[in-house]
């Protein structure tokens, strides 16, 4: 496993493990990477069908995803610090996912590093036209990677439309099928201090 990205105050995790990669992401998402920011917006929430349905309400239950079918709204706080990019998403006011993002080596050959309890997610990225891809690289359990054919798929992205951030995450179980999708189009906003 490649060593954690040396912080150097004097740069950015994101910029630093892009290189030249960097040049290539929308401007707002480079700035956003470089200097944090608070994201607002409503959020559409989408479970399977059966049994994909129920897997994706417990999946979103333990992420602090909201698991009922209404209208949400989602703030989503991001800022790089020593530690890692940290995102903080907080959907309804109330049910909060919070994610660290930790690099590993450089593009194109390293990863992000993201752990939500026992699960463990290498990410790689691609920059397509402007807009952040995820490429999931491998799922760990503890210490167990999991073979390729049980890997949850996840498909994630964020890019800029009409000077708005729209993303999408899409989370998918050999199976079922897709179980779990979350997706908006968020306005940049003043950052409060106390957040």
């Amino acid at each position: 496993m490649p060593a954690p990205l040396a912080v150097n105050s004097d740069h950015n995790l994101v910029h630093d493990w892009l290189g030249p990669q960097f040049a290539r992401l929308h401007p707002l998402l480079q700035a956003l990477h470089l200097q944090g920011g608070l994201l607002r917006g409503p959020v559409d929430i989408v479970f399977g069908k059966g049994l994909s349905g129920l897997v994706g309400r417990r999946l979103a239950a333990k992420l602090g995803v909201p698991t009922e079918v209404a209208p949400h709204t989602l703030a989503v706080h991001i800022r790089p610090g020593a530690d890692g990019l940290h995102w903080d998403r907080c959907f309804d006011g109330k049910h909060w996912f919070r994610s660290l993002f930790v690099p590993r080596g450089y593009w194109p050959s390293g990863y992000w590093i993201e752990q939500s309890g026992a699960i463990v997610l290498e990410l790689g990225v691609e920059v397509i036209e402007g807009g952040w891809h995820w490429q999931t690289r491998a799922v760990r359990l503890g210490r167990l990677t999991l073979p390729r054919w049980c890997l949850p798929r996840t498909r994630a992205h964020k890019r800029i439309v009409d000077g708005r951030y729209q993303f999408s995450v899409a989370i998918s179980v050999p199976l079922l099928g897709v179980v779990l999708t979350y997706s908006g189009s968020l306005a940049a906003d003043t950052l409060p201090a106390s957040v």
